[in-house]
């Protein structure tokens, strides 16, 4: 049976550290489809565009290789799961 990433993530600190680990990686792509993953983990595809009100397609289409999640969207799924998302100070001062 193959690694999903969605069995392993039970908890809201869990799927965070997940997230976390994904943004830190900066791979836009990897982003997307973990995102899918956080989403299959907390319900599924067809709860989480219950609690967004976004279609199941549009879900897909977006959590996809390709897709590319506007930013109140992505707001949208990670309020539904739980998170949010957070901004802090990488310590480089950028001129």
């Amino acid at each position: 049976m193959p690694f999903r990433a969605a069995d392993h993530l039970k908890t809201d600190a869990e799927r965070a550290a997940y997230l976390e680990a994904l943004l830190e990686d900066g791979d836009s792509r990897a982003l997307t489809l973990g995102l899918r993953d956080l989403a299959e983990s907390a319900g599924g595809m067809a709860v989480i565009a219950e609690r967004t009100g976004l279609s199941r397609e549009t879900l897909y289409r977006t959590l996809s290789a390709k897709g590319n999640p506007r930013l109140d969207t992505l707001s949208a799924l990670l309020h539904a799961m739980g998170l949010r998302l957070s901004v802090t100070p990488t310590g480089a001062a950028a001129h």
